[in-house]
Formats: C-alpha cells, structure tokens, sequence
C-alpha cells in the first residue's frame, strides 16, 4: 500500500531514494504509462500499445516490458537492459499531486511533489539524497522534478491525443497471440494499436490536421514501435531457457 507523503525539507531532509534498477525495487511490472512526445524515445526499445483506463475509459499510451503480467524481462542481474528508461519508471517513488492553493480569492488546486515512503526505493541511510545539508534541494531532486514537470505536461496533452485518434478511428483492438519456443502459449488481449488501413485511407486535409497538432510523428513512431515485439518475445524464449520452472503470474 502506498504511503505518499507531500515532500518538504523538515519532514524529510534525510531522505535518500535509492535509484538502482530490480525487481525487489518494483521494477518487475510489464509496462509503464507514457505519453505522445515521449513516443520518439520509446520506440527504439519497446513496443507502444494503448489500453483504456479500468477507472475512467479514457484510453492511454504504455510502453510494454513484458509478455505476462508482473514481468519486466530487460532487468536482469546488471538492471535494466535498455539505453533508455521511460519517465514514470524514473520518477518513482515520486508523484505530482495536487493541493488547494489559494488565488485571487479561489481555491485551485495546484501540482506539487509527493513521495511514496512506502517504497522499498524510500530509506535515510543509502542512495541519492533528496535534500542538501541545509535544506536545499540535491541535484537528484532537481532531476526528478525536471522529470516529474515533463510527465505533467505530457500527460496533460494527451486527451485531444485521443479524442483525435478516436474522431478519425485510428485505434483498433489488437490481441497477439504468442507460442514460445518451448511450446507455452500466451495471449495479450485488452490492448489497442494504430489502425494503419485507415490511416493510409485518410485525406490531405485530415493528415495536415494531425501533422499541425504534432500528433502525425507520434502516430508513426508508435507503429515503428511494433517492430520490438519480436525482440521481447526472444526475450520471454531466453528467459525461459535459462529458468525453465520459471513460473506465470
């Protein structure tokens, strides 16, 4: 259960986060939200597929890590095998909250920093410290706040995103159905992908639309993303060679 705390140098002026990558830090989860300008980055190393939030039905964008639930198969005994590393894994233990500020005689509620003490990454002996010796904020909080404001203003842009990939029916459900090398089969169901017919199909002037609102890169770089799932899947097939007991989650 997490515990998020909104962060201050009195409370917390001995906080250290430890920033190594495994799965006893809780790394081993099988994809992370992301958001269309981090797409370019993404695609190099990982699929990006979109789902539909349980809570709300708005869709997302995740970069995939895995083939089953609970599985992150680029940690392995060195961490996290891949040159780059999405930005909500980064963050953590961190979160962009928000609290009721008051302006001009209103209250609006205003983003500040959280951090999950709760975290195995939370501690006051080892790792990067959070605050200077007095008080100031370390070069590692710095980083992360940088982080932290480039994944507010991600995600903030990301509902036109979809509201326009959704007008011009550009996402279709996808399932992937996988047989391993040693016979076990796997399904991934539940995901959407970019509907590349009808994006072939679409006139000048729709395609000149999403060009303008920056959304035509992101397009194409979630389905040059694709091109990564025969990577992961020899993943899967390497790990299951090296640990052939391995068991599903």
């Amino acid at each position: 259960m997490a515990n998020f705390q909104l962060l201050n140098n009195v409370d917390h002026k001995d906080l250290k986060i430890i920033t190594e990558r495994s799965a006893d830090l809780g790394d081993n989860v099988w994809y992370a939200v992301t958001f269309p300008s981090e797409f370019r980055n993404l695609q190099r190393h990982y699929p990006i597929f979109f789902i539909k939030n349980p809570d709300t039905g708005a869709f997302q964008a995740v970069a995939m890590f895995g083939v089953v639930e609970g599985e992150n198969l680029f940690l392995d005994e060195n961490g996290w095998n891949a040159s780059y590393i999405p930005l909500n894994i980064m963050r953590q233990p961190f979160l962009i909250g928000f609290q009721e500020q008051d302006r001009d005689g209103e209250k609006v509620p205003e983003p500040v920093v959280t951090v999950d003490m709760d975290s195995p990454r939370a501690n006051d002996e080892y790792g990067e410290p959070v605050f200077l010796e007095h008080g100031g904020n370390s070069e590692y909080l710095e980083r992360v706040n940088s982080i932290l404001h480039m994944l507010y203003e991600g995600m903030s842009h990301c509902r036109l995103f979809f509201d326009t990939l959704t007008d011009f029916n550009l996402l279709e459900s996808f399932v992937l159905d996988v047989q391993l090398d040693d016979g076990s089969e796997h399904r991934l169901a539940g995901f959407y992908t970019i509907n590349e017919d009808v994006l072939r199909k679409l006139k000048g002037e729709h395609l000149e639309l999403l060009n303008e609102q920056g959304y035509l890169e992101a397009i194409y770089m979630a389905i040059a993303s694709m091109t990564n799932i025969p990577a992961l899947l020899e993943k899967k097939n390497q790990q299951r060679k090296v640990d052939p007991e391995h068991v599903e989650h």
